[in-house]
């Protein structure tokens, strides 16, 4: 018997992995966060499966519910929306389960990050505008915020900020990123991104708060940085026609030249 942590994607039901839709089939116990995992992907879970919406169950009852599986010999299917590396609070239950003995696996899905990208159209990491992308949060009821982990000091690294959970600490949010970004800085808001009522607000920090929309309130992912704006970066040496790589290499003294015709 094992608990499969199943990462259910940002919203679409068809942004689920194939392992992780052929789990969720297999598993006759399924225990999922309603609040934002879509029906749809219930679907997937066999006819005489237990399904059990966590919604509004604390931790104690999450964990026994999966000790009854246990007992009874059943697998579990622990969805969770996104992915499961972050936020997703699966760290503090595979620590009661492991102290149980009870068997996990981990299968990771469509991050919200990913997702608000793709309907930005936009890539996050542009030679010589950003390259590398910080997925962060403001503080929250539920999680504070380690010491060393604030806007202002991610801000200072020029990196694209994923910002989650924090629609609605949007002042601060503006606040602290305006002195390092400036307030001509690019911003977007995916609402619900995948899902069918998503929404998307472009902006800048400056005007940001002038275009946000009414009902905007949570599931809402904020991104900044010079990369949104998708202009004034160089293009990359990968697909240079004079890039010297193993799969194109351009003399005989190339260090990958004997490497493409087969020689060891």
């Amino acid at each position: 018997m094992t608990v499969h942590f199943i990462g259910a994607g940002p919203g679409a039901p068809d942004l689920l992995t194939l392992r992780g839709r052929d789990l969720i089939a297999a598993c006759p116990v399924c225990l999922y966060a309603g609040s934002l995992v879509p029906e749809e992907i219930l679907q997937h879970c066999a006819p005489d499966a237990r399904v059990i919406n966590t919604a509004s169950m604390d931790l104690d009852a999450i964990i026994a519910e999966c000790q009854r599986a246990h007992d009874a010999g059943q697998d579990v299917a622990r969805l969770h929306s996104g992915d499961l590396s972050v936020w997703s609070a699966m760290g503090e239950q595979m620590r009661r389960l492991r102290a149980a003995g009870i068997p996990v696996s981990v299968t990771p899905g469509v991050p919200a990050f990913a997702a608000a990208a793709a309907a930005l159209g936009s890539e996050l990491t542009l030679p010589g505008l950003a390259q590398s992308v910080v997925l962060t949060r403001t503080p929250g009821r539920a999680s504070s915020m380690p010491e060393g982990e604030s806007l202002t000091n991610f801000a200072a690294t020029g990196a694209t900020l994923a910002i989650h959970l924090s629609i609605g600490n949007l002042d601060r949010v503006i606040t602290d990123l305006t002195p390092a970004y400036g307030a001509d800085c690019p911003v977007a808001v995916v609402y619900r991104a995948s899902w069918p009522d998503e929404r998307i607000i472009r902006a800048t920090l400056a005007t940001l708060k002038e275009a946000m929309e009414d009902g905007i309130s949570r599931t809402a992912l904020i991104l900044v940085g010079p990369a949104l704006a998708g202009e004034g970066f160089s293009e990359s040496c990968l697909y240079s026609a004079h890039y010297d790589r193993r799969y194109r290499p351009q003399s005989a003294d190339s260090p990958w030249s004997s490497w493409s015709h087969g020689d060891d």
